[in-house]
């Protein structure tokens, strides 16, 4: 648990004892621990464990896109407290757009991760100024895959988007491409992280 002013916060996490960067991964609208693709969030956390330490958070109040943000900005600084010179952010569908939001919100954040985004929450992703991946499947019948595309021509580089012709919301036909995808991305962003600024 994360304590903080607004109540508990429900987390696991993967530390790492030799590397200084993080990731937090956060899930959709009901939450959860899991991720998409058959539990990505728990494989990705301990394969990188070598390398950075790994949050999975709940949120307090799902669904409640404002109070969703503050719980990751309440998880970027207790890794920051830890000693985390840099952090990473993975959120999938409503999560992809709350990790965008908090990214624009803290300079500790060197990246961010948005699997099968929705669009609202996004509408400043123009402020972010850090690495952007953007990850759907084009069968989404959820979120149509569209809602990456248009989020990725209004952020600013450094950005990629990355589609997945057979695969739907949950990303679960391309869960071990996505898996070795995060795997070399998140590490080469949080490479040599300094310490840095605010939370």
């Amino acid at each position: 648990m994360l304590a903080t002013t607004r109540g508990e916060i429900r987390a696991i996490l993967h530390p790492c004892a030799t590397g200084p960067a993080a990731v937090i991964y956060v899930g959709g609208a009901i939450g959860g621990f899991e991720g998409p693709a058959h539990g990505l969030y728990g494989r990705l956390a301990d394969r990188l464990r070598g390398d950075v330490s790994g949050l999975r958070l709940h949120y307090r109040h799902p669904n409640e896109f404002d109070e969703c943000v503050v719980d990751v900005l309440a998880g970027v600084s207790f890794l920051r407290g830890a000693g985390a010179g840099g952090v990473a952010l993975v959120g999938h569908s409503f999560g992809g757009a709350v990790v965008i939001k908090a990214g624009e919100l803290s300079d500790a954040v060197r990246g961010v991760v948005a699997l099968s985004s929705q669009t609202y929450g996004t509408r400043t992703v123009e402020h972010l100024n850090k690495s952007l991946l953007l990850v759907h499947g084009k069968r989404d019948r959820i979120l149509d895959y569209a809602a990456s595309e248009d989020i990725f021509r209004r952020a600013h580089e450094p950005k990629q988007l990355v589609l997945y012709d057979e695969d739907d919301h949950m990303l679960t036909q391309s869960s071990q491409q996505l898996e070795d995808l995060l795997a070399e991305w998140l590490p080469s962003i949080l490479r040599d992280a300094p310490a840095i600024g605010r939370n």
